[in-house]
């Protein structure tokens, strides 16, 4: 029996930021609210728009209060990110937007600091993705703002720290890429005593704690009538892995796309890791170390979309066999900076004349032959489930189900990241209603030998 009757979750992703309600018995999304969550570009530099996600948070949990009403409130976001709070509680300076470059000065000086791959598993990312290279950034560029922070919270943590006044940090926020933690001993990394933070550094506390109730003024704004618990709250992926943590036997991997493909082994090899192909650990829920690889294929098939215009999806399956027979093929990078081909440049190849539809389906090829190849850098066994958008794409589904010989289970929920969130509160997962794909593409072995040739050459 369920201790609670509906969810709230605060669901905060690099693209979009959402508030659904969901059934605690059944996981079914029963209400939600939706934005854009855009950077701000004025400032000292590109920044989340704090405050306008707060006004968003509040006016969805108060529109929801009343229906279909929530008992907890659970928290998930994207992960590169951290928030510096001076000693009133405010931002001693912005949450910065991760995709944000620094000087090349600052660069190499975070290079000679931080620590080596075999320490942390994180590997040297573009921008801000590693959270350490951002608190150098602030410390070095900004220091007189940088000398009032009091608290460094992980960004789920913020959130939660706003709606109960209580501070935390918690792991799978500190393991994904930050070059802050020790993924394997569990412990903070010798950069936190590098940079001088240790003391700064809110309590770590676990991802499945209620940290307080909703705070009594907030719980006033937001029409509660009854105490509401918040949970510690979760980084977006791994709220993805959990249902399958709890349901599933290793072997298998999961799939969760978004603005990002983030490829988790589970039973993977835990000793094959290559830093120069965007492979690292992250840390699950319960603070164990899972292989992990990563590429940037949701913002790519946007990019990609935008550039071959309105297709009807539902007939890309009938393309692949004429895009398969002449070999056009798309190779990497469409975004550069991530995945496992770094330094290349993206370029079509066989594609003079193709229709739009015949590029989508290479767009679908290409990014199933990426999630491949992240999968096969981390060991990854046993069944495939792709969370998130890709989990609609019957192209990529089917590409990917023919390029692995594995099964590939869509879980085409929209709510991934918010289901696995809820879970936090201790209800009990949902039964997986997805089926393995059977739609397989003939041919492609041939078409994949001769992607990883040119992707070789390019």
């Amino acid at each position: 029996m369920n201790a609670y009757r509906h969810i709230a979750v605060l669901d905060i992703g690099k693209t979009n930021a959402k508030v659904v309600v969901l059934d605690a018995t059944t996981g079914a999304e029963i209400a939600a609210r939706r934005r854009a969550n855009r950077a701000e570009k004025g400032g000292p530099y590109p920044h989340y728009d704090i405050e306008g996600l707060w006004a968003f948070t509040l006016e969805a949990l108060a529109a929801f209060a009343e229906a279909p009403g929530y008992d907890a409130i659970s928290i998930t976001t994207h992960g590169a990110s951290a928030a510096l709070l001076a000693a009133d509680g405010s931002l001693a300076l912005p949450v910065i937007d991760y995709e944000h470059e620094y000087p090349k000065h600052v660069r190499d000086a975070y290079d000679r600091l931080r620590p080596p791959f075999e320490e942390t598993f994180s590997p040297r990312l573009s921008g801000g993705l590693n959270v350490g290279a951002q608190i150098h950034y602030q410390k070095t560029v900004f220091p007189d703002d940088f000398s009032r922070v009091r608290t460094i919270l992980t960004y789920p943590q913020y959130w939660a720290w706003r709606l109960t006044g209580v501070a935390a940090n918690e792991v799978t926020s500190l393991g994904c890429h930050t070059d802050l933690w020790r993924p394997r001993q569990g412990t903070y990394s010798s950069l936190v005593n590098a940079l001088d933070i240790r003391d700064r550094m809110a309590p770590i506390r676990s991802a499945f704690d209620v940290l307080g109730p909703v705070l009594p003024e907030t719980a006033g704004l937001l029409g509660l009538a009854a105490s509401v618990p918040v949970y510690c709250g979760i980084h977006d992926s791994n709220a993805s892995l959990l249902p399958h943590l709890i349901r599933n036997e290793p072997p298998f991997s999961v799939v969760s796309t978004g603005t990002w493909v983030i490829n988790f082994a589970v039973g993977g090899d835990r000793d094959r890791f290559d830093a120069a192909r965007d492979t690292l650990v992250n840390v699950d829920a319960y603070g164990r170390a899972v292989p992990s690889s990563r590429f940037m294929g949701g913002r790519e098939f946007e990019i990609l979309s935008r550039e071959i215009g309105a297709v009807n999806p539902a007939a890309v399956e009938a393309a692949f066999a004429g895009v398969v027979a002449k070999g056009m093929m798309l190779l990497p990078n469409v975004v550069q900076g991530s995945g496992p081909f770094p330094g290349r440049e993206h370029r079509w190849m066989a594609d003079a004349g193709a229709r739009a539809l015949e590029r989508l389906a290479a767009a679908c090829l290409y990014l199933a032959l990426m999630t491949e190849a992240c999968l096969d850098l981390i060991g990854a066994r046993g069944p495939i489930f792709v969370e998130g958008p890709f989990s609609h794409n019957r192209g990529y589904l089917s590409a990917l189900a023919s390029l692995t010989a594995r099964d590939v289970t869509a879980l085409p929920g929209s709510t991934g990241t918010s289901q696995g969130a809820s879970l936090l509160t201790g209800i009990e997962p949902t039964a997986s209603s997805g089926a393995p794909v059977r739609d397989l593409i003939v041919g492609l072995e041939d078409y994949r030998r001769n992607w990883y040739a040119a992707t070789e050459r390019t």
